[in-house]
């Protein structure tokens, strides 16, 4: 589509980690609120509501989870997850609060467009508004509050486009930077490892049993069980729910406003640009251009090929495809739904320059059958069905796997829920969900779990999904003997011993051979390595190969490898990064890589001015508070 003649204000792409929390499609989170248990901390006087912290933890947890595996679940929980989360909104709000004192806004014809070019809403190329329906409701939402949500994400993007895209890179600083990372260095090297001096170690009995005493912890089996649980949840109830066709047709019918489509005009252009002492010239080509498609106005495309100089669409022959009212500036918009079919315009200025408009196609305001929206309509009355009942059952569910708590049976026949049987998962270890929550690991090795053999109480491992779960079987931790494990921590010891000795060997010959010594070594094949690209190097060796003084050739460098043991390298040439002609992928990308940490650190600097503008407080009690 016409990215020029667009609304010039344009939505940032990069969305940064450390400013705003990834989320699924878009998934933002609200960020005014006005309930909750608590206020976790305020920012310029608005409150960030305890309920609204768990959510975004709770979303973040999920997250992280497939990057780190089955990890020990209070990893997820720990003060540095909690303290980003909040960090995270808290610049969220003051984004908020910096895009509506400076009264940026989001039309609803710029939600509409944005909403409209999702790639996963789309159909054969098209938007889908059954698609849309269906995704509002698997989120657990209104349309209205999804689309409150969005617009505003949207706003704080426009709140830091204005920064980032401002940022500017001196071009000597981003070339000396380049330079470094380009620049290339032959090396040969040679890998002093533990296994090489292992011959050389002995271990007596008093450091083996020394190791066992002191590291108990590492050698002792864990505290496992194996638990019985069962799931609430709202999506159980969306799939059972029924909704009639009289309550269908009666949503259509209330919801009239909510199945008209706006008035759409298609159109094609000519654009000539026109920017300062140019504009004089560029008026005189328009106006040229013009009074020859009078004469001739089945020429447009091909003047359109030859002349526009808008890149989406020259090609096309000036096509912009439809549009609705928002969609284009100002300008362009009063002329193009001011045209009649196949009318020509008279010249049309902008921001951008001078334009010819043809409109090439009309489709009147129309009201959407109610077969087009249907299954829109469907997934909606289901979740307000499902959460109505989820709502009630909740509370009920709760009260009874607390006074019934010596059997989940009461719940599973009252709900008819599939009761489920776990796999052996220990203590604080790696899991799988629901067992990922840390609240109900904590629960289930509890001494009331344990020893007085209760269910555990109602637990919300994700938004509208309870858990309750008993143990079934239960391994208490457990310490192998130091005999058995005698052999193990005989090869832990000769391999620690080993890589001290490989470390020592590796560092006295890098000092002879930087003294210009003879040192026998055998060196391996040469090989040319960058900042940019060293493969299967370590960060610490890549400094030290860097870092080493070139002005003698050849020079040396060393580092101790990771797991043990040192790398020798001689550098025995260096090639200076000079930019060829046409810049290659890789420096592009490495200069964009450049560009982009130069706005990130514009960003936060911005943000940092923004908490000295608005007061941010932290309860600090509060969000070291594990309490659910």
């Amino acid at each position: 589509m016409f990215e020029y003649v667009r609304n010039s204000k344009r939505f940032i792409k990069i969305v940064l980690a450390i400013i705003i929390l990834p989320f699924a499609l878009w998934g933002v989170d609200s960020y005014v609120r006005t309930s909750g248990s608590g206020d976790i901390a305020t920012v310029g006087g608005t409150p960030i509501v305890i309920t609204e912290f768990q959510q975004a933890l709770r979303e973040q947890q999920e997250r992280l989870r497939p990057m780190l595996g089955n990890t020990n679940p209070a990893m997820l929980d720990s003060p540095e997850i909690r303290s980003a989360v909040l960090d995270t909104l808290i610049n969220q709000r003051l984004l908020t609060l910096n895009a509506v004192n400076s009264k940026l806004s989001v039309s609803d014809a710029q939600l509409v467009e944005f909403i409209a070019t999702v790639p996963q809403l789309q159909e054969d190329g098209k938007f889908s508004k059954e698609r849309y329906a269906a995704l509002v409701a698997s989120q657990n939402m209104s349309k209205e509050m999804f689309e409150a949500r969005l617009r505003q994400d949207l706003l704080m993007q426009q709140a830091m486009a204005a920064v980032t895209e401002a940022a500017l890179t001196g071009r000597s600083t981003a070339e000396r930077w380049l330079g470094t990372q380009l620049e290339e260095r032959e090396i040969a090297e040679v890998m002093l490892r533990p296994e090489q001096y292992a011959g050389q170690v002995k271990i007596d009995k008093d450091a083996v049993k020394n190791y066992y005493e002191l590291n108990r912890k590492q050698f002792e089996i864990p505290e496992q069980v194996r638990v019985e649980f069962v799931v609430l949840s709202q999506e159980q109830f969306a799939n059972q729910a029924i909704v009639t066709e009289e309550e269908v047709r009666k949503a259509y019918t209330t919801q009239a406003d909510r199945n008209k489509q706006p008035e759409t005009r298609r159109a094609s252009h000519i654009l000539i640009t026109a920017t300062g002492a140019d504009a004089q010239a560029a008026q005189t080509r328009a106006a040229g251009l013009l009074e020859q498609l009078k004469k001739s106005p089945g020429d447009f495309e091909k003047l359109a090929r030859l002349n526009s100089q808008d890149p989406g669409s020259a090609a096309k022959g000036g096509d912009l495809d439809w549009f609705s009212r928002g969609m284009m500036v100002k300008p362009f918009e009063d002329a193009a739904f001011a045209l009649k079919e196949n009318q020509i315009s008279e010249l049309v200025r902008s921001d951008f320059g001078f334009h010819i408009i043809k409109l090439t196609g009309v489709r009147a305001e129309r009201v959407q059958a109610l077969e087009e929206v249907r299954a829109g309509i469907t997934a909606e009355l289901k979740r307000q069905v499902a959460a109505r009942k989820y709502t009630e059952a909740a509370e009920s569910f709760t009260n009874m796997v607390y006074e019934q708590s010596d059997s989940l049976k009461p719940v599973i026949e009252k709900f008819k829920l599939d009761p489920q049987q776990s796999d052996w998962f220990v203590k604080d270890g790696a899991a799988i969900p629901p067992f990922t929550n840390a609240k109900l690991m904590a629960a289930l090795f509890s001494d009331d779990v344990l020893k007085n053999k209760r269910n555990t109480e109602a637990v919300e491992v994700a938004p509208n999904t309870l858990v309750a779960a008993r143990v079934i079987e239960h391994m208490p931790a457990s310490l192998p003997s130091l005999e058995s494990l005698q052999p193990s921590i005989e090869k832990i010891l000769v391999r620690l011993e080993a890589a001290k000795l490989a470390a020592k060997d590796g560092a006295d010959k890098l000092a002879r051979l930087q003294k210009g010594e003879n040192v026998v070594v055998t060196w391996g094949a040469s090989r040319s390595v960058s900042r940019a690209n060293a493969p299967q190097m370590s960060t610490a060796a890549v400094r030290a190969v860097f870092r080493v003084d070139v002005a003698k050739i050849p020079a040396y460098a060393g580092a101790e490898m990771q797991g043990g043991g040192f790398a020798l390298y001689r550098i025995g040439a260096v090639k200076k990064y000079a930019a060829p002609g046409s810049e290659p992928p890789v420096a592009r990308a490495l200069r964009q890589n450049y560009e982009q940490t130069v706005a990130e650190q514009e960003l936060m600097a911005w943000i940092e001015t923004l908490k000295a503008r608005h007061e941010v407080t932290i309860n600090q009690k509060l969000l070291e508070s594990k309490e659910r």
